[in-house]
């Protein structure tokens, strides 16, 4: 690995005159501020594409551009030299991979900024062979484009539910299908959580057995809780309060007030938490249903903390707040559409945690030079790629927007057989509408998720990542008997599977 300064390798180019607050939401071409995430435009372009764009105010951020661009006054925009050879492409994924080397860089009292002179004194790691580079960048790019699929499938799924509440109930705030409504403290037992030494971080009650959770841990939960960051000791749940599975636990104090999760593991609380636990029967469904309800609460019980220091509600916040009852059969049905889409999320969620792990393992390696770049294909020029990324996209809203038929009998997926079944005829059905599209067992699988859940009714059993395993043979089947067959695509140096 050679390795030299960023103003060695790139030219800076003139800094913008155009204001962040110039940026339209419509717009010709991207426009660029100190923000992390490009989300403005305008109609006139400054710079041609191929450049690294960094944001000199606040929080460290650096963009690859892959069009005509412009950028605001608190941007800092460079451009490889003619002679350098270097790929930008690379060195974004560099800075992607090693954040925190710009943010050394911001230095001040208030809002903090990075400088042209400390940008350029940046050591750059990089191969000698400029082809390398690409590799690592292309190699780097596809698992980051992974990450961002599966926070958008991970999206999706949040956006389904929502709008499957919304379709049964309505606005819970606003009632507007004017359902019977019950105070909080009459459908549940409502207790806050303790803990009472004083200092708090005396390590005596600490490093237990015991799982101690704080508004953070519910704010990172996503709604079903079973990750924490402290423990208890036995000395230190003596002076704390334990909640059981099933709890609805909700943060009220600071940043985090109304974040909400259900208890996926019996913890300890301190006073910053309280617990809900439904009464009567059918707790699990109720616990789901009351929680989902209290995600549309979250402003409103935000707006009643009262403007000091640290903001914060308390228990008679939450004991007359009112609960819609729709009929207890579709609330259940509620629950048990929640739990399917909260299953497929988990696995999303696995997925993304080992994609980040190799994101991040495959970084280290890449850039102190102890990748085998060997079998790593180098891509074409960007421009082409940008052609066939369209196909692709068309590609992909064709299958998309595929419903597969519903099945004649439900009962076959209780059984592996059934599901066989169901699977043969869907697959047939898919591949018909696909045509020559490459096929997807990722996307067919999605599609067949999501159909499922339309569909759901409350004797469908779990169906998920098992039946990957199993649509795996399916393919080798559809591949003997002739309904699939393989093709080498040359361009893109891998195997292709599409309809025979």
């Amino acid at each position: 690995m050679k390795q030299d300064k960023l103003n060695n390798l790139f030219d800076f180019l003139p800094k913008s005159k155009v204001k962040a607050g110039d940026g339209l939401e419509d717009g010709k071409y991207p426009f660029y501020t100190s923000s992390e995430n490009q989300a403005k435009y305008l109609d006139e372009f400054q710079h041609e594409p191929g450049c690294l764009v960094f944001g000199t105010g606040g929080k460290a951020s650096v963009h690859f551009t892959t069009s005509r661009f412009a950028t605001s006054t608190d941007c800092i925009t460079i451009r490889p030299k003619p002679n350098a050879k270097i790929d930008a492409s690379y060195v974004f994924q560099y800075f992607k991979g090693n954040i925190q080397v710009l943010e050394s860089g911001f230095k001040g009292a208030g809002l903090k900024h990075i400088s042209k002179t400390y940008l350029s004194d940046i050591l750059i790691p990089f191969p000698k062979e400029i082809d390398d580079q690409k590799r690592i960048a292309h190699l780097l790019g596809k698992v980051e484009g992974l990450i961002a699929q599966r926070k958008q499938n991970l999206q999706q799924l949040d956006d389904l539910l929502k709008s499957v509440f919304l379709e049964m109930f309505g606005d819970p705030v606003r009632n507007e299908k004017g359902w019977e409504t019950e105070r909080l403290v009459e459908i549940a037992s409502i207790e806050r959580g303790r803990f009472s030494p004083r200092p708090r971080n005396d390590p005596k009650y600490y490093n237990g057995v015991h799982p101690f959770i704080q508004t953070g841990d519910i704010n990172r939960s996503n709604g079903r809780l079973r990750e924490y960051t402290q423990t208890l000791n036995e000395l230190g749940i003596k002076v704390s309060k334990e909640f059981k599975v099933g709890t609805i636990v909700i943060a009220i104090v600071g940043a985090t007030i109304g974040e909400t999760a259900i208890l996926e593991i019996p913890t300890y609380a301190p006073d910053s938490v309280i617990g809900i636990t439904p009464k009567g029967n059918n707790s699990a469904a109720e616990s789901i249903f009351i929680e989902y309800i209290l995600r549309f609460w979250k402003p409103i019980l935000r707006a009643k903390a009262p403007e000091a220091a640290r903001a914060n509600i308390n228990i008679e916040t939450l004991r007359p707040l009112p609960v819609i009852r729709p009929q207890s059969d579709d609330r259940i049905k509620f629950s048990v559409i929640s739990t399917k889409i909260e299953g497929i999320k988990s696995s999303y969620q696995q997925s993304l945690a080992e994609l980040e792990n190799l994101y991040g393992a495959l970084s280290q390696k890449a850039f102190k030079g102890e990748l085998d770049l060997s079998q790593i294909p180098l891509i074409r020029e960007h421009t082409e790629d940008v052609e066939d990324a369209v196909h692709v996209t068309d590609d992909l809203e064709i299958q998309v927007g595929i419903e597969l038929p519903v099945p004649s009998d439900f009962t076959a997926l209780a059984s592996t057989e059934g599901r066989k079944e169901i699977i043969d005829q869907w697959l047939d059905f898919y591949l018909e509408l696909s045509g020559t599209t490459p096929f997807s067992a990722q996307q067919f699988m999605d599609i067949a998720q999501q159909r499922l859940l339309k569909l759901v009714e409350d004797e469908t059993p779990d169906w998920g990542v098992e039946e990957y395993d199993q649509l795996k043979d399916w393919v080798f089947e559809a591949l003997e008997d002739g309904r699939l067959a393989q093709t080498y695509d040359n361009d893109e140096n891998k195997v292709r599977v599409s309809k025979k």
